[in-house]
């Protein structure tokens, strides 16, 4: 078998996902952008909407003009009444037209946020899951999505409303009296510059909170997916007690948030008080001097007073939207982050065909660790059972992590058919492997989607060929609704050895030219283990194998072995040959034989 290369894209692979941007108005107007005629139509319509609403209140300036006539058979308030009913009417349709217009552009784009944020995630190193909550970054997605959608609509329903109030006001005032336009510009500005630059100084605040916020929820979701270790270690009170403790942390610092809001309230307050008596007390003195109708001084109350109420919307809705902007950063600062293993810029279609592979000069290190690897050598032939031993902290996981490129090697090369494995997708490379780990992850899904996830096209008969190859079926057919049975949360429904054959079944179904079986056997019973040796002779038969084993003896028929001792190979060469050399391959496997003995 020979392995194709072309240039351009992978075939058959889903497009790159665009960078996901660092600051959080450019990632919400990203969202924006992916639906304007949604997003464009919505601001049309409510904007059409805020203005029908100023209309009315001149349409009562109209009525009210033209009932002060002293003639009153002969006033004219038919056309003002008409047009008056006319606009509420049509105000009443936009606002709902509106809601249903904001109902498919938000709900539509907290769903694209969610996804895009996952997948995101989800192409971060391993490492990167190593030092965060996993239950921290699923409740930072949520959360992202929920504040995304609360600016969205807060600023559909709570800021243009009051901005076309107030452009509205203006308008209105010009035609009346363009000195009061003026002074109702000014003295807005001045509010709201002091309400923007306040909310701009809780900023820590929030996004304090924010912080807090996660870590709660990171803590707790550890706590739940931990709690045998609560119950057998009588740990209850003290995980109260530690919950208690962050919980305390978060309220106060929802307090501090909170009470910073209520300050921008009180200060909005005052403002609005001021701006209220002061346009009514100039109205009225005006119309004492002949120069306001009473229509005039109507329309003047009447959008002054919506514009109190407004701003006062507006003015929460600032300061709040700064509570959500701090969410959307913290989040951008944790899960948007630059992947640390990157796919190439223009990746050629390179797929494992036969399965060779060369560690060239590999150097690696843990972050804040030592080196591990130094100018690392290894070559694999395709079709070769390699087994790899040693003892703990010699770097065979590494090793596995590296081939697979869950992390990347910081010096020299890894080839697999003699290509760079950094010139393939991280899709490409890990289609072409297969992994059946020590602890077999599964969802809590059917068995059927459990097998079939390592190939999500295959049949049913397919899906059962696997299951018979990795001797699944006996116990697939005692449970209650076979193949259908939805398992526990992690499989905790199952044994260690039925969840270790529905990996294997995994493995055969995906039918890749590489096979990593890292320690698929050591926390097994003997007769499970006996099972799983079964199902595994027939999985590695035709392929390239590397094996981390614990128990040194289902290494026996492979073709070869390596121990690793800190990062370097020490021993080399096929298993009964490392044996008669009585080397620290010969000292684990007397260890391990005493130990079977002494048990």
């Amino acid at each position: 078998m020979s392995l194709s290369t072309a240039s351009g894209p992978a075939a058959g692979a889903p497009p790159a996902a665009p960078a996901i941007p660092a600051r959080p108005m450019r990632f919400l107007f990203s969202y924006i952008k992916a639906r304007g005629w949604q997003f464009g139509a919505l601001a049309c319509v409510i904007v059409a909407a805020g203005s029908c609403a100023v209309a009315v209140q001149y349409g009562m300036k109209l009525i009210v003009d033209a009932m002060a006539t002293e003639n009153r058979a002969a006033a004219n308030v038919w056309f003002p009444l008409g047009l008056f009913i006319g606009l509420i009417a049509l105000e009443s349709v936009l606002w709902r037209l509106g809601g249903w217009l904001g109902c498919r552009a938000v709900v539509n784009t907290g769903v694209d946020i969610r996804a895009d944020l996952f997948e995101h995630l989800t192409g971060h190193p391993m490492r990167y899951f190593n030092e965060h909550l996993s239950g921290s970054l699923g409740n930072r997605i949520t959360a992202t999505a929920g504040s995304a959608g609360a600016i969205f609509s807060t600023f559909t329903w709570n800021i243009v409303p009051p901005c076309v109030d107030f452009i509205g006001a203006v308008v209105v005032l010009l035609i009346i009296d363009w000195h009061m336009a003026v002074a109702l510009i000014a003295f807005v500005a001045l509010v709201a510059g002091m309400i923007v630059a306040f909310g701009i100084r809780g900023r820590p605040l929030h996004r304090a909170y924010g912080e807090q916020a996660a870590r709660v929820g990171g803590e707790l979701v550890d706590a739940v997916s931990n709690v045998w270790a609560i119950k057998a270690f009588t740990a209850r009170h003290r995980e109260r007690a530690r919950m208690t403790r962050q919980l305390g942390i978060e309220a106060n610092a929802q307090r501090r948030s909170w009470m910073y809001l209520e300050k921008a309230r009180v200060l909005h307050d005052v403002c609005l008080w001021v701006l209220a008596g002061s346009m009514l007390t100039w109205a009225i003195h005006s119309w004492q001097r002949g120069n306001l109708t009473a229509g005039d001084v109507v329309v003047i109350s009447a959008l002054t007073f919506r514009i109190l109420h407004g701003s006062r919307d507006l003015a929460l809705a600032l300061v709040g939207t700064t509570q959500e902007f701090g969410v959307i950063a913290e989040m951008l600062g944790i899960i948007a982050r630059p992947h640390g293993v990157r796919d190439p810029a223009c990746p050629r279609d390179i797929r494992v065909a036969r399965g060779a592979v060369r560690f060239s000069g590999v150097c690696y290190a843990h972050p804040g660790a030592p080196p591990l690897f130094r100018d690392f050598d290894l070559d694999i032939p395709a079709g070769q059972k390699l087994g790899v031993v040693g003892p703990s902290g010699g770097g065979k996981s590494t090793l596995l992590s590296l081939l697979q490129r869950l992390d990347d090697v910081q010096g020299g090369q890894i080839l697999v058919d003699g290509k760079p494995i950094t010139e393939m997708t991280q899709d490409a490379l890990r289609a072409g492997i297969a992994v059946v780990p020590q602890e077999v992850s599964l969802f809590r899904r059917s068995i059927r989607e459990n097998i079939g996830y390592g190939n999500p096209d295959a049949t049913q008969k397919q899906i059962e060929a696997a299951a018979r190859a990795a001797r699944c079926e006996s116990f697939i057919a005692q449970l209650p609704e076979g193949y259908d049975t939805v398992v526990g949360e992690r499989g905790a429904t199952l044994s260690g050895g039925q969840r270790q054959r529905l990996g294997l079944a995994r493995a055969f179904l995906k039918n890749a030219p590489i096979l990593i079986l890292d320690e698929a056997t050591s926390a097994l019973d003997t007769r499970s283990e006996r099972e799983v040796q079964q199902a595994l002779l027939a999985l590695i038969a035709g392929r390239t194998v590397i094996a981390v084993a614990h128990r040194l003896s289902t290494l026996a028929r492979f073709d070869r072995v390596i121990v690793l001792n800190g990062g370097r190979i020490v021993e080399d060469g096929p298993p009964a040959a490392l044996r008669r050399a009585g080397g620290l391959f010969q000292a684990l496997w007397d260890m391990q034989a005493h130990a079977g003995d002494a048990d």
